[in-house]
């Protein structure tokens, strides 16, 4: 089993970066340009403006267009976020764009439903994948993050508004079921983002009440190799002094603390608490913008 440091050496790689970013940007492509388009759907921020505008014109296709919009969001990203997240940022963009000009074949789902619920489900696959790495996929969520750290614009809300202006843009060019199965390919992009993103940082938060605090402190450090925290409280009734451990695993690691806690003491009082992000040693690093 690899240990904390070389998980964190493996997450920092460039190895590991691009290959987060290659999958994503081609399950994302293969999403939208073999499964939406042919459908004539769009999807939400650049990519989809990008499709809106080749259906309406009819000219240079979508690659071109997204390469196009990309460009001056690059650049304004290059002076507000880290050049580490930019050069991976543009490498997403470039192996997008690349996707989507070679990807020109039809993924042969007839029925509209199931290829909005595809190419909403498999685009917000390859976003999280993307968004795991050190850089993003570009487009709006560069403007997002720049909007957030300058004036604490909540990112949600900057793209649940320009998706809103981009679909009453599209009701003249495209039908108007498409129009909604289009708002189906978002939402589920927007879910399934989120989902990839919390599925692997997901923690328990455990908090223990026990007369033999200690002792289950020492099982826990030792056994899992987890650091404990010892909260002073006070017992409302009682009003005797108590000490509250404070400890948080990884979710395969809650099984064997509750074993470990109950043969130190059985009369413990537990608490677990759903915990999506923990940042420290030994569990997730921020990620620099």
């Amino acid at each position: 089993m690899l240990s904390q440091e070389q998980r964190f050496a493996i997450t920092e790689s460039v190895p590991w970066n691009i290959f987060l970013l290659t999958v994503g940007a081609l399950v994302s492509t293969f999403a939208l340009k073999c499964i939406a388009k042919p459908h004539e759907f769009v999807s939400g921020g650049l990519y989809g403006m990008s499709m809106l505008i080749d259906y309406a014109t009819g000219t240079f296709g979508i690659a071109a267009w997204y390469a196009f919009f990309n460009i001056p969001v690059l650049l304004i990203g290059w002076f507000f976020l880290s050049r580490r997240f930019m050069l991976y940022t543009i490498y997403c963009i470039a192996a997008t764009t690349l996707a989507t000009q070679l990807m020109t074949f039809d993924a042969g789902i007839t029925d509209k439903t199931l290829a909005a619920i595809a190419a909403g489900t498999l685009c917000g696959l390859g976003t999280g994948i993307a968004m795991r790495s050190l850089g993003s996929d570009g487009g709006l969520n560069i403007i997002s993050l720049i909007l957030n750290q300058k004036y604490n614009i909540n990112i949600g809300t900057f793209n649940i508004i320009f998706n809103f202006m981009l679909f009453l843009v599209a009701l003249p060019v495209i039908k108007v079921d498409n129009v909604l199965y289009s708002m189906i390919i978002t939402y589920l992009t927007s879910s399934l983002t989120n989902y990839c993103l919390g599925m692997f940082n997901e923690r328990k938060l455990v908090f223990i009440i026990s007369e033999q605090h200690q002792h289950i402190a020492q099982s826990i450090m030792r056994n899992l190799g987890r650091g404990c925290t010892v909260l002073h409280g006070q017992g409302a009734f009682t009003r005797q002094d108590r000490e509250v451990l404070l400890t948080v695993v990884h979710n395969i690691q809650l099984k064997r603390l509750e074993e470990l806690v109950h043969k130190e003491d059985p009369k413990a009082f537990v608490i677990i608490e759903n915990t999506h992000m923990v940042l420290g040693k030994g569990f997730s690093q921020r990620k620099q913008y």
